[in-house]
């Protein structure tokens, strides 16, 4: 109890401002504020590096479905296996769906467009941006189309007014080949906030896909999927498709594939961008423990006399040796403790406050997105404090093995 008592004693002794030998504790104070700033750089980076994570993966989940059934040849998938799977995953949102290319042309403007023929009711229910839209169906019109927002104002279209659609199914007329050209009527339009979505993405009915195309029945390219747990999902959904060619007997040419496997590449990318900013921004964290070195250093130089008369009369070594350790761990904790309180109310600035706006065409959000997940915020304290020890070790060491003799006789 008194060793505990002494060592709070000398510690709250040598924390204070020493006027007599400043730089010391000026030293110690810039040894404190570097780790609770770098601290609070990491996690504040971290938070937007999760926010940018997040914030592309809801926008991919937009292009790119959570499970996703294409055909793989160009016979298609029929309505029997459409309806296999819905009895099949009661559970799951499926929404079938039919596939072209096209190049819409207005005036002297063309752009290159992706036709999805959709049940339009269906489709929202796996779609959260036709979901949003008050897009509707015309069943007595099925030459209508559902465009995006930005290539509607791109078009300058009025009230009204149809756009004209060239497909790549040409036909050929004697020895020419003859683009098939069809006009459609605007049944809505959707906002995803992405421009290049909403510039080459026209949903239109499933009658209008068979037309253009000449299919005498309705054949399938794939079907769009909502799951909520995608990658359990796709496992269940693969064995269905096994399944329902054992019970066919009919060969079937289909492959599933989930979002993270569409941009598996991506987002690895973003996970080594990720760990390669925390271990360079856990260097600041590093280079400002080197303060708390020479900060302690200089109170053992300092210090030496104390040090000396601390063992002659009766101190161990050890208790020496906790006595700096824990000096080193309280300015290096203290930092800890104070830039994980700043990291969180520049956290809370950012989220509540349009202090930094980006642009909005290009990431798809006009606010800066910030996330901080509870496993970053640990790594963060746990890689600090184990620097912060690292770092007041040697010098907690160096003063236990003063030579008590020699300081003694010429101090």
């Amino acid at each position: 109890m008194k060793k505990r008592s002494l060592t709070s004693f000398i510690l709250r002794h040598y924390l204070k401002f020493d006027k007599t030998q400043p730089f010391i504790s000026i030293t110690a104070i810039l040894a404190f504020l570097g780790v609770g700033v770098g601290v609070m750089v990491l996690l504040v980076a971290m938070s937007i590096m999760n926010g940018m994570i997040k914030e592309f993966e809801h926008k991919l989940f937009i292009m790119n479905y959570p499970i996703t059934i294409f055909s793989t040849s160009s016979r298609g998938l029929n309505p029997n296996l459409y309806e296999f799977l819905e009895k099949k995953f009661p559970n799951l949102k499926i929404s079938p769906y039919m596939q072209t290319q096209a190049v819409v042309r207005m005036n002297s403007e063309m752009f290159p467009l992706v036709i999805y023929g959709v049940d339009l009711e269906r489709e929202k229910l796996v779609n959260s941006v036709l979901e949003k839209s008050k897009a509707i169906q015309d069943i007595n019109n099925p030459f209508g189309a559902v465009l995006g927002e930005a290539l509607y104002y791109t078009l300058h279209l009025a009230k009204d007014e149809k756009i004209t659609l060239i497909f790549t199914d040409l036909a050929p007329t004697g020895l020419a080949l003859t683009p098939k050209m069809k006009k459609f009527s605007i049944d809505g339009t959707f906002s995803s906030g992405l421009r290049n979505y909403d510039n080459s993405i026209i949903y239109t009915s499933f009658e209008a896909i068979r037309a253009i195309r000449g299919l005498q029945k309705i054949v399938y390219d794939g079907f769009h999927i909502f799951s909520q747990s995608p990658m359990k999902d796709i496992v269940s959904i693969r064995e269905a498709l096994q399944e329902y060619t054992d019970i066919t007997k009919e060969e079937i040419y289909a492959s599933a594939e989930g979002w993270w496997e569409q941009n598996g590449n991506f987002f690895s990318a973003m996970e080594l961008e990720k760990k390669a900013l925390f271990l360079v921004l856990m260097l600041i964290i590093l280079m400002a423990s080197l303060n708390i070195i020479s900060s302690l250093l200089m109170v053992v130089m300092n210090r030496r006399k104390e040090i000396a008369l601390l063992i002659s009369l009766g101190a161990s070594k050890k208790h020496v040796q906790t006595i700096f350790f824990r000096l080193g761990s309280v300015i290096g904790g203290g930092g800890i403790v104070f830039g994980v309180v700043g990291a969180f109310i520049v956290i809370w600035i950012l989220k509540t406050f349009d202090i930094i706006s980006i642009p909005a065409d290009v990431y798809g959000t006009s606010k800066l997105p910030v996330e901080l997940l509870w496993s970053d915020l640990l790594w963060t304290i746990i890689g600090a404090c184990v620097i912060v020890c690292i770092s007041s070790y040697y010098p907690a060491k160096k003063a236990s093995k003063i030579d008590v003799l020699q300081v003694l006789r010429n101090e």
